[in-house]
């Protein structure tokens, strides 16, 4: 006989949507033991073997709810041992070109078939190589791009850029009547026409856009980014130089409130139109309250347009279905306008701290590459003797 307890809590099993299949047809067994069906009846109303309801109404004598739960089992035995899966994880930490395969990445299927060539193992599925891999979060046939500091003075210009972001210049706080601008080119933006109508979004459907399209020419886009009051000032030109950027460069100093402003700081990265000290003096004697500000060399993530530059790509770029070059400018002019109406100042994130963790860990790299070079240099005039 069944408790009250015992009943209920059997009950809200038999009729639950999450617990498993399995576990719910054994507990209406039970049920239909304790209302009073005989087994061939169960067995019959489940849709299970007479043998199935003798053994889990035994189980549930014996031990209760646990004894409906599975036992543990040893499975089946593992046809990969550890050896192998560390030799095929090393195999996976290589490029393929230092082991002479052809390849510029691995897959799981390229992987099983050298680790069968190597002997590493008489056979292997694709799927078990990604279950070994996924034991340590590897994906070699995943990449990423990077670009290591090569500035020898990316700690101090990083640092200056840094601090006009939180207004502070030479470690001493901006006045009211300073501001600070970031500018930069967003080259190549195409004119592609496409030979056939974009077709906007419908039920079930996305919007289209045909395959091919007619080029008509490109342009850059040019602009200035108020960091603290996230304003856009927006020039286009048929290509970057030293012209066109001070023409946007006149475009800001002669308006309000930059025209009469203290010092206006112009960050900028190093691209042609504006690189080195000659660039910071042409600026300053057009404009005597400009100040000209660089990042670091490879270093265009620290200016805050770029942020900009990548709202412009999804809103107004992509997809990019333009008639003419005109037809960019002036989206491209009008966006600039809306923007203006609703924009906030970029939540930058990255700080003088992040910074300095940043170099601490760079440090710490090229500590271990110099303290792994003799290892590597002694191995290999060890190993040159027997390779001859």
């Amino acid at each position: 006989m069944l408790t009250v307890s015992e009943r209920r809590r059997l009950e809200k099993l038999a009729y639950s949507r999450t617990a498993e299949s399995g576990l719910v047809v054994r507990v209406r067994i039970v049920l239909d033991a304790a209302r009073g069906y005989s087994n061939n009846t169960i067995a019959a109303r489940q849709g299970v073997h007479l043998d199935t309801v003798r053994t889990w109404r035994g189980r549930y004598a014996d031990h209760g709810l646990d004894g409906l739960q599975d036992r543990p089992r040893s499975g089946r035995p593992p046809r990969v041992t550890p050896v192998q899966r560390a030799e095929i994880k090393a195999l996976a930490c290589q490029l393929p070109a230092e082991t002479g395969v052809p390849l510029s990445r691995w897959s799981s299927t390229e992987l099983a078939t050298e680790a069968i060539g190597r002997g590493i193992t008489a056979a292997i599925s694709a799927s078990t190589i990604r279950r070994i891999l996924a034991q340590d979060a590897l994906k070699p046939w995943q990449y990423q791009s990077w670009v290591f500091i090569r500035d020898p003075h990316f700690a101090a210009k990083a640092t200056r850029v840094l601090d006009l972001y939180q207004r502070i210049f030479d470690g001493v706080p901006l006045d009211e009547n300073e501001y600070v601008i970031s500018s930069d080119e967003k080259t190549s933006i195409q004119a592609r026409c496409r030979c056939h109508p974009t077709l906007p979004p419908g039920t079930a459907r996305m919007m289209r856009v045909n395959h091919e399209y007619g080029r008509g020419g490109s342009l850059a886009y040019l602009a200035a980014y108020d960091v603290h009051h996230a304003q856009v000032f927006g020039h286009c030109a048929a290509k970057t130089g030293i012209v066109p950027f001070m023409t946007l460069v006149e475009k800001v100093m002669t308006c309000e409130p930059y025209a009469s402003a203290e010092r206006v700081f112009w960050v900028v990265d190093n691209g042609s139109s504006h690189r080195g000290q000659a660039a910071a003096d042409r600026l300053t004697a057009r404009f005597p309250n400009a100040v000209l500000v660089h990042t670091p060399v490879h270093a265009s993530w620290l200016n805050q347009v770029e942020i900009f530059f990548s709202i412009v790509q999804r809103k107004v770029v992509s997809p990019n279905d333009f008639t003419s070059l005109d037809q960019i400018e002036d989206r491209l002019t009008t966006f600039g306008r809306r923007y203006n109406q609703t924009a906030r100042p970029f939540e930058w994130k990255f700080t003088q701290t992040d910074l300095e963790n940043l170099l601490a860990r760079i440090e710490r790299h090229e500590q271990k590459e110099h303290s792994q070079q003799p290892t590597d240099r002694t191995h290999q005039t060890a190993a040159s003797p027997a390779a001859a």
